[in-house]
């Protein structure tokens, strides 16, 4: 029997209710232990993208039946780890810098967020501390304000900073209220019609690929959105990550995000020429940067969808696009601290943490889900669609889903079996294989990850004609 997360993400995504009758799911309690439902948003997640990419291949290929999906715990725990196993020529990654940690403060703790240069200088300079200052520095300045006053001074200055609220204080919160009022996944069509349509598969030619053709222009940075993208190029999309020149990826997480794909820089605001001839051909174009912040380049939605007809726009933020947080950057840890999830998972001694970031991954699964399904009802009438998610409205999912009641299933071995290895131009990568499982479907990427901004923004396919 398929689980109410599943059936909720699946129909979130306007999944025909009949198709999750395809879909197998292996479970191993356990194997992402916390007090709330992380294993199963975990297991959703994957297993709501397993089964559109799935439906979305069996429509390309003419197949009379939509293949059999798997999601596998195993898998799927793993690669919600992927950051934290990736190993360089047997180097384990940076994932958070020193500053980057919850803090005391003088009336509750708070929770900063310092692994880009920028933003720790806005920390810093938001506390009037020096390039220099230390942990200690920081920890001292902090104790002598309030948790919500650091938040609002940090933020003020452009920096990241969140005051830990239980669960009740977020829902009380007007951000928290507009989130929870939201569905999981915002759908709407957009724009007028176009013939613009993938070409049918040739399944004889290897594995199916249900994104094959496509080109997506990726606009995203950290976790979430690069987890989207790092699907859909598994599923044979030609993905090409565009970042400005002065704002380099960090190392470590731009190896573990970047499988299958090709990394550009751009100056988008002198850059015009470039960045239509990519808009031009594109079919989807996936952004995750903090609302609004794209719109004076002409990247908004509508005007997106004004110029190219048939065109997928999908948006990521943190706090949602809307209510009093809707300009405000984020990220999983932040989103934990705010809506009550730190809370829950701590202690009355300190605040704790999902044993993953859930959120960043599970809402990464459920964008690239969006995206596939928005392609196969586009392959219905040509309608373009604009899809919507955030972190705050997943973790509003998580924490309204209650505890998982039912027993039993595999155990969890560990990620061993789910791990891999190969070459590549940033060298030996121990990597955590794709959970995203269907018959007759890849097992892994075509191409790893190649070096930040060492491609030409230019499609590396020929095009399909609208």
């Amino acid at each position: 029997m398929i689980e109410p997360m599943i059936k909720s993400a699946w129909v979130a995504l306007g999944g025909d209710r009949e198709l999750l009758a395809r879909l197998v799911t292996v479970e191993r309690p356990g194997a992402l232990a916390a007090r709330l439902p992380a294993q199963r948003l975990a297991r959703a997640c994957v297993g709501a993208c397993a089964l559109a990419a799935a439906e979305l291949g069996a429509v390309r290929a003419g197949l009379g039946t939509v293949p059999r999906a798997v999601v596998d715990d195993g898998a799927v725990v793993t690669a919600f780890h992927s950051e934290r196993l990736l190993r360089i020529d047997g180097r384990a990654p940076v994932n958070f810098a020193p500053l980057s940690r919850w803090w005391r403060a003088s009336y509750g703790w708070v929770r900063t967020h310092a692994n880009y240069p920028h933003h720790r200088q806005r920390l810093l300079g938001a506390l009037d501390l020096p390039d220099g200052a230390s942990p200690e520095d920081v920890e001292r300045v902090l104790l002598e304000r309030s948790a919500l006053e650091i938040e609002e001074t940090v933020y003020a200055a452009g920096g990241l900073a969140v005051a830990l609220r239980t669960p009740g204080q977020w829902a009380a919160h007007p951000q928290g209220a507009e989130v929870a009022q939201r569905p999981l996944v915002e759908r709407a069509p957009i724009g007028a019609a176009s013939a613009r349509q993938l070409p049918p598969l040739d399944r004889e030619s290897g594995p199916l690929l249900p994104a094959a053709g496509l080109r997506v222009l990726d606009l995203t940075r950290v976790l979430a959105g690069p987890v989207a993208t790092r699907t859909l190029a598994l599923l044979g999309a030609d993905v090409l990550r565009v970042d400005r020149p002065d704002l380099p990826e960090l190392a470590d997480q731009h190896a573990d995000t970047g499988f299958g794909k090709r990394s550009a820089t751009l100056e988008l605001a002198t850059d015009t020429e470039a960045l239509e001839n990519l808009l031009a051909s594109a079919d989807v174009v996936v952004t995750g940067y903090r609302p609004g912040t794209l719109d004076r380049f002409g990247l908004s939605p509508d005007a997106l969808a004004e110029r190219y007809p048939g065109l997928i726009v999908a948006q990521l933020s943190a706090w949602g696009a809307y209510g009093p947080w809707g300009d405000r950057r984020g990220f999983d840890s932040l989103v934990q601290a705010a809506t009550g999830i730190a809370a829950t998972e701590g202690s009355t001694m300190e605040p704790g943490a999902l044993p993953a970031q859930a959120l960043d991954h599970g809402t990464g699964y459920l964008l690239a889900a969006a995206i596939l399904r928005a392609l196969t009802e586009r392959s219905r009438n040509g309608q373009g669609r604009l899809v919507r998610l955030a972190l705050a409205r997943t973790a509003h999912w998580l924490t309204d889903a209650g505890r998982d009641p039912r027993p039993g299933g595999q155990r969890y071995e560990g990620p061993s079996t789910w791990l891999t290895e190969r070459d590549t131009p940033l060298g030996r990568l121990r990597y955590a294989r794709p959970p995203v499982s269907f018959t007759g479907g890849p097992t892994d990427w075509a191409t790893p990850p190649v070096p930040w901004g060492s491609s030409p923004a230019t499609w590396s396919r020929p095009g399909h004609e609208g």
